[in-house]
């Protein structure tokens, strides 16, 4: 029972700690900082562009599918890096098996970018349509009558 709050004790320690480390640099950082505020500093950041309209705009889903797919390599990616570490000590089926895993990923990126999802615009469609044909003259409106 003493070693199990013991454990406990160290993870409450160490939390403690965390807090105390994060809560005084913030405090810290808040009291050495100037405070001169002025409607450009407090105005929205839009990378050196004015801020024009609602912040609430619609994005093109371009962005997010090309950080997404990033993202994705990037992370397969990451693991190429412990392979290479103990490379000579797993011999040539580690090989094989890396050329196999880097063989998936450039299927996946082929195939992103046949369907055109790396590219930042896509050209619109050209669908031909039919040309608007003339309304037919109705009978009413006909110059000759019936008798």
């Amino acid at each position: 029972m003493d070693q199990t709050l013991s454990n406990f004790g160290n993870v409450f320690v160490f939390l403690s700690l965390g807090i105390v480390f994060v809560a005084g640099g913030f405090l810290t950082a808040r009291m050495l900082r100037p405070r001169r505020p002025n409607p450009a500093k407090n105005s929205t950041y839009e990378c050196g562009e004015v801020a024009v309209g609602s912040a609430w705009v619609k994005f093109n889903i371009r962005f997010y599918v090309v950080a997404l797919i990033f993202i994705i390599f990037d992370v397969e990616v990451v693991f190429l890096y412990p392979w290479a570490t103990v490379f000579k000590q797993l011999g040539a089926f580690a090989l094989v098996e890396a050329l196999v895993f880097a063989g998936i990923l450039i299927l996946g990126l082929a195939y992103a970018w046949v369907k055109g999802d790396l590219d930042w615009v896509r050209p619109t469609p050209n669908v031909p349509t039919m040309p608007k044909m003339p309304d037919a003259p109705s009978a009413k409106s006909s110059s000759f009558t019936i008798q």
